[in-house]
Order: C-alpha cells, then sequence, then structure tokens
C-alpha cells in the first residue's frame, strides 16, 4: 500500500519539527507530503524548507498571509494539495496535523490494517496528550471513529464521501468520517499504536475554556442530539477544569441552537449521527445498570456482545 501525506500548518513553529521527525524517520515513508503553509507569521514555512532540502517527497506551498483562523483552511489545504499529487500513484491519502509525533514503524502498521481490509476506508489510532489524556480512556468517540490529527483514508472511500467539507466553523474532519461510515465504510481506531498531539484539541489561539464552548456550538452544527449532549455536559462538569468546562460546553451548544446556527450536513447525516449517539448511550447506560466499568473505548462493541 502506497501512501500520500497532506498537512495545514498555521503557526506551528513549536511543534512541527516534531512532526517533520516523525514522518522522515517512518520505516515506510510516503511518495509525497504536502504541507501547506496557511498565512503563518512565525517560523514555519522556513522549519519546513529546511527538510525539504533534504527530502525530496516534501513539498511546500505558501499561502498568503490573513488575519483570522478558518477551520474551511483545512479542507482548502486538501483541495490545494491533491493538485500537486495528481502525477502520484498511492492507495492511501493521510491528513496530518502538524502538532503531533508517532513511532517509526506507525504508517506501516497502518498500511498493513489497510491491505487487510478492502473494506476500511478511514483508519487511524487513539492519541494521548500532555497531561496524562489518552483518548481511548478520556473521550467516548470510540474504536469506530478516526480522530482529526491523523486520518488516513483509502483513496476510493476519499472519493466517494468528496473529501473535507470546506466548513468555516469546523468539523470538516468529523463529517468526512461520519460521511464514511454513512456510505458503508469501516472506520477503525486501532488502540495497539498512540500518537501524541502536542497542543489540546481545538486551543489553536483559543484557550482551553473558549475551545470547549466552540466544541458546544459544533455539537449543535454537527446535529449532535440534545439528550447526547446532556450526558456530554454531565460527564465534563467533573472533568478539569471543574463545572466551568461543562458549563461552557452547555454555552456553546444553546447558543448556537438559539442562533439556530446552519448546519453545514444533510438531514440524513443528522440522522445517522444521532442514531450513533444513541448506540453509544444505550450502551453506556447498559453497563452502569450492570454495575460495569464503562469502556469509553469499545463501549458498543460490548454491546454487541
Amino acid at each position: 500500500m502506497k501512501y500520500v501525506l497532506i498537512t495545514s500548518a498555521r503557526n506551528e513553529q513549536a511543534f512541527i519539527a516534531k512532526t517533520l521527525d516523525s514522518v522522515s524517520a517512518q520505516s515506510q515513508l510516503p511518495e509525497r507530503w504536502v504541507i501547506v503553509d496557511d498565512g503563518s507569521t512565525d517560523r514555519t514555512a522556513e522549519i519546513v524548507n529546511r527538510y525539504a532540502k533534504n527530502f525530496s517527497w516534501i513539498v511546500l506551498i505558501r499561502n498568503p498571509k490573513r488575519e483570522d483562523r478558518n477551520f474551511a483552511a483545512k479542507a482548502n489545504a486538501v483541495n490545494t494539495a491533491l493538485a500537486q499529487i495528481q502525477d502520484i500513484e498511492f492507495d492511501v491519502l493521510g491528513n496530518l496535523d502538524a502538532d503531533v509525533s508517532f513511532e517509526r514503524d506507525y504508517m506501516e502498521f497502518l498500511m498493513r490494517k489497510f491491505s487487510k481490509d478492502s473494506r476500511l476506508g478511514v483508519a487511524g489510532t487513539p492519541f494521548t496528550q500532555t497531561g496524562g489524556y489518552d483518548s481511548t480512556r478520556d473521550s467516548f468517540e470510540g474504536e469506530n471513529f478516526v480522530a482529526g490529527p491523523i486520518q488516513l483514508f483509502r483513496r476510493d472511500c476519499f472519493r466517494e464521501v468528496g473529501g473535507y467539507v470546506a466548513s468555516p466553523a469546523g468539523g470538516v474532519d468529523w463529517i468526512a468520517v461520519m460521511t464514511a461510515k454513512m456510505k458503508g465504510w469501516t472506520a477503525r481506531s486501532f488502540s495497539e499504536k498512540r500518537f501524541h498531539h502536542h497542543r489540546s484539541m481545538g486551543t489553536a489561539e483559543k484557550s482551553p475554556i473558549a475551545a470547549l464552548f466552540s466544541y458546544g456550538q459544533k455539537d449543535y452544527y454537527l446535529g449532535g442530539s440534545p439528550l447526547w449532549q446532556s450526558f456530554r455536559v454531565t460527564y465534563r462538569l467533573v472533568k478539569k477544569p471543574y463545572l466551568i468546562g461543562g458549563l461552557a460546553l452547555l454555552g456553546g451548544y444553546v447558543w448556537a441552537a438559539i442562533k439556530r446556527v446552519k448546519r453545514p450536513i444533510s438531514p440524513e447525516l443528522v440522522r445517522f449521527n444521532r442514531a450513533e449517539q444513541m448506540k453509544k448511550l444505550k450502551a453506556i447506560l447498559f453497563s452502569v445498570f450492570r454495575i460495569k466499568k464503562v469502556d469509553n473505548f469499545r463501549v458498543t462493541s460490548e454491546l454487541a456482545r
């Protein structure tokens, strides 16, 4: 299995060298890695250029500087980068954030997973963050979802879902994965590996509380069920930052609902998302009623058993 990588980077001088070191040390290298510097005002492009001189498969594209940080930039960067890989033969397209690091055999491991399962459309792994966070324990996305910082798509799957939707409010990676699942592709996060995310998700140019408020907004406009959101808020109230984190999440959801923020997804995908959320909620309640510890990562799989 051959793969290519695409990265959208903006003001990532603090972490991008870690990502560059991780990729350049892989036991199976990409055919090409297109890095789009999305108007950085720091040394991001300079750092990438230094690596590009040593590795011919790294290509840097520089976009003009701009004032705002727009979540649609990831989708736009991917579209820009795709034009640079038209002449490359590949089976898998990887979207890689500029603030991650991982082991030397990480990509080879995921290529083997794609080779073994022809219906595997999206693959990745859980991740850790500074402060002891582990997504297998601290998130309910589970093994049937692939987190945005590293998402690998089978080429046919990515084409079928229409790539990334340029949603200015965010959720471009979520929309791609959920659309793939709705169309019958398998999305899988393999717990044998981890990558490390060096910046807490959603906090680029935002405080943690502001990020949680934004997540609440996103939960609404991506069609999240009010019942599931109530569970999310309750769960978040007892996590750091205590109380205020849950209230920020709730505030974002309620604010978006009052404003009736336009949803960038189809009613069909809203229904699919809510059905998936209810499966997870049912599985969580089933474990609680049996006085069994909830396995956040495999909760729906355990219900199926």
